[in-house]
């Protein structure tokens, strides 16, 4: 079920818990990543303050190259593939 967000709900503050683990933006602008469990950290300036999830931690195999699935393989010897009864090759079943 899908949870109703209400423009009033209360972003979490100084003091509080870590829930999901990502990047975080406190309302002065500074970003910060955090992890679960950690506890949100008070402003140097502001001190206690407000913080919002800007973007969730992936944590995958990126190795900034491109996937060897997507790489094109060189053409060698392909076979066709038939996808239609009425496709043939050229064998005289025409």
């Amino acid at each position: 079920m899908s949870r109703k967000v209400n423009h009033y709900d209360m972003e979490p503050v100084t003091g509080e818990k870590v829930e999901v683990d990502g990047v975080y933006e406190n309302e002065a602008g500074r970003e910060q990543e955090l992890n679960r469990g950690d506890t949100f950290p008070a402003d140097l300036i502001m001190g206690s303050t407000e913080w919002k999830l800007t973007q969730y931690h992936f944590d995958n195999h990126h190795d900034g190259e491109t996937d060897p699935r997507l790489v094109p393989k060189k053409d060698s010897e392909k076979e066709f593939k038939i996808t239609h009864p009425r496709r043939h090759l050229k064998r005289g079943d025409r």
